[in-house]
């Protein structure tokens, strides 16, 4: 079990978190130990270490067997973070971080491998390739509701592709922060890859660097400031933000299928999934019978009294309790609606006759609550799609496929899930990432490490061949020759 030390930290760290917080300045101090840090890793970054594979498969390896050792630590301090089922810990933290760690065991090799590409015959002689080659010191700043996998994720692409990290998880969540300073103590030297804690002013003062590269998950209005900071050294980073997903249910739905789909992935993390279905777009025909068949569902689920199961977790402070409190119009509720401030518990709740108009329709929900909306034809779900910003998922529950190539080919999201929700993040094949306000860049498996390194073309020319076209001076005979050339490339390109 967690220790008591721990569960202090974690009630101090609470009772700081839900105070408003006074903008404050960054201390010296603090500015010259992170300067130290980044000048270290980069002085260890340019001694070649970390470009060798066997150094990068053998700091993978070594990651996976310090994850084990602390298995029930993790299960240990998010339950004491969240609240949170020893069951929902393992499939959405440890075990999805453990299958993407595999991955990239697996494939470094063949992922750093260089790759051939075609040459142009403007070059003849030439062999080009394409070269991966890592970036050099990132930083990744991590959110708060996925505390462990969606910092390990992309630290692993990072690890993989050769770079040095610095990693800044989340101040609302102590326990599990605190567990991932050890896991990287215990795994990494800091000049390789190191923690740095602490709150607003310590990401400002890390955000003061020069960074080879930035990855950030989290809300949309941080996810500006950290694009601002990275500007000014055009610094390349990955934005991973989240937005208002839409999920549509159309009139051949599996509707009892969609109701348990539907509800696990809105509920899952007490709501606080960035991927979550934040609003229903539903057929008006079948909007009763989906709702009545979602209630039994969230019944089945976590019984009657939710607040009593260990299976639900609570909403992370009171600052994001309060804001989600006011986002349940009463008079709106087709179920739930009950909430407790000393838990910090708000129950499952689904709001019907929400219009644009609605304080839930404004932000991204981020929280145990489902607001519907009706339609009578798909176009006009599209269109209400379509007026919103692009969202970093979507989804849709149908048996037709002619609506599925219509809502794939009308609308622009991070990704799509038909038929389900959610669980598309398990597939390390599939590049995970947002758009416009969504987010910028993708990753997981393959794509972590493309988004970790700078691919670099080469091309090797001989040099017992030098076609005289080029050099001047440039006759007529030349340029008939030239236009010639292009003519015949522009057939074999």
């Amino acid at each position: 079990m967690a220790t008591k030390t721990v569960k202090k930290v974690v009630k101090i760290a609470k009772k700081n978190t839900n105070r408003a917080r006074k903008p404050t300045k960054t201390s010296n101090n603090l500015q010259k130990k992170i300067h130290q840090t980044v000048l270290k890793q980069r002085e260890f970054f340019n001694s070649g270490a970390t470009r060798d594979i066997k150094f990068r498969i053998d700091a993978l390896k070594k990651l996976e067997r310090v994850m084990d050792r602390y298995e029930q630590e993790l299960y240990d301090t998010l339950k004491l973070d969240f609240q949170k089922s020893t069951f929902e810990s393992f499939i959405t933290e440890f075990a999805f971080t453990k299958l993407e760690l595999g991955h990239f065991i697996k494939h470094l090799k063949k992922w750093a491998k260089p790759q051939k590409i075609k040459a142009s015959i403007l070059n003849y002689p030439s062999k080009d390739k394409i070269i991966s080659q890592p970036y050099g010191v990132t930083l990744i700043i991590g959110p708060w509701n996925y505390p462990y996998q969606l910092v390990l994720a992309p630290l692993i692409g990072a690890i993989g592709s050769g770079n040095c990290a610095i990693v800044k998880p989340s101040e609302l969540t102590p326990a599990t922060s605190a567990l991932l300073a050890k896991i990287i103590g215990n795994t990494f030297a800091p000049n390789h890859v190191t923690v740095v804690q602490g709150e607003v002013e310590t990401s400002k003062a890390l955000l003061e660097e020069r960074f080879d590269f930035i990855f950030f998950t989290g809300s949309t209005n941080v996810g500006r400031i950290v694009q601002q900071a990275a500007a000014k050294h055009l610094t390349p980073t990955i934005l991973e933000l989240g937005g208002k997903s839409p999920c549509i249910v159309d009139k051949t739905a599996n509707l009892s299928v969609a109701a348990k789909r539907i509800a696990w992935g809105k509920l899952l993390n007490g709501g606080q999934t960035c991927v979550a279905p934040d609003y229903l777009l539903v057929e008006s025909s079948i909007n009763d019978e989906l709702l009545n068949e979602i209630k039994i569902v969230i019944e089945s689920f976590y019984t009657r009294d939710v607040q009593t199961t260990s299976d639900f977790p609570r909403i992370i402070n009171r600052r994001n309790f309060d804001r989600l409190n006011k986002m349940i119009n009463k008079s709106k509720v087709f179920h739930g609606g009950s909430s407790n401030a000393k838990e910090l518990y708000i129950e499952p709740t689904i709001l019907t006759g929400i219009t644009t108009k609605d304080v839930v329709m404004k932000e991204e929900i981020f929280g145990p609550i489902l607001p519907v909306i009706t339609y009578t034809n798909i176009d006009e779900a599209i269109k209400f799609v379509n007026e919103n910003e692009k969202p970093l998922a979507l989804y849709l529950f149908t048996e037709r496929s002619k609506i599925k190539k219509k809502v794939l080919a009308e609308t622009t999201s991070g990704d799509v899930s038909i038929n389900d929700t959610i669980t598309h993040l398990s597939n390390p094949n599939i590049p995970f990432g947002g758009v416009g306000e969504s987010g910028m860049g993708f990753y997981h498996g393959k794509a972590s490490f493309d988004a970790f390194s700078h691919k670099r073309g080469v091309m090797d020319k001989g040099t017992w061949y030098d076609n005289s076209l080029r050099y001047p001076p440039y006759t007529a005979k030349k340029l008939k020759l030239a236009k010639a050339l292009f003519k015949l490339l522009r057939i074999i390109n």
